[in-house]
């Protein structure tokens, strides 16, 4: 039986173009890759199968059984999900483990990174239209578990 992936938080797709911004991700073969947390204190290991099998053990994947930044970036860089240069420059640098824990809800970390972009230019209907373009996309991929190994 597949086991496919639960729709994410719509705060993960900018916390995965903060990663690519930021460089965290390693690649470390054509189906492999290391994800380092935006204050390098963790980090986290993608296996993709090449077509829509991947797994990563972040604590969203993990423990909450949705698709986490980590693999999100990844298929971003895969060319499998949207990606928006521009939006992830804007991202860059965003302390976003110090984030989630001050405001342990992805409402108002969504809210905060919302006015931290208001500040550098980018609308947030922009964002917004990024955000549900690419949860869309998820959504027709279909990406299912796979074993870590």
């Amino acid at each position: 039986m597949v086991d496919y992936w639960y729709r994410p938080p719509r705060v993960k797709v900018l916390e995965a173009l903060s990663a690519i911004a930021d460089e965290r991700i390693h690649i470390s073969g054509e189906k492999e890759a290391i994800v380092f947390s935006s204050d390098k204190s963790r980090k986290y290991r993608v296996k993709w199968n090449g077509g829509r099998g991947i797994v990563a053990d972040d604590n969203g994947s993990k423990y909450r059984g949705y698709l986490g930044y980590p693999s999100i970036a990844f298929l971003m860089l895969k060319g499998l999900l949207p990606f928006d240069r521009e939006l992830a420059d804007a991202l860059k640098g965003i302390p976003w483990r110090e984030i989630n824990e001050k405001f342990k809800s992805y409402r108002l970390t969504e809210a905060y990174i919302a006015e931290v972009l208001r500040e550098k230019g980018i609308s947030w209907s922009r964002t917004n239209s990024f955000i549900r373009k690419v949860l869309r996309e998820i959504e027709k991929l279909k990406p299912y578990k796979i074993e870590l190994d």
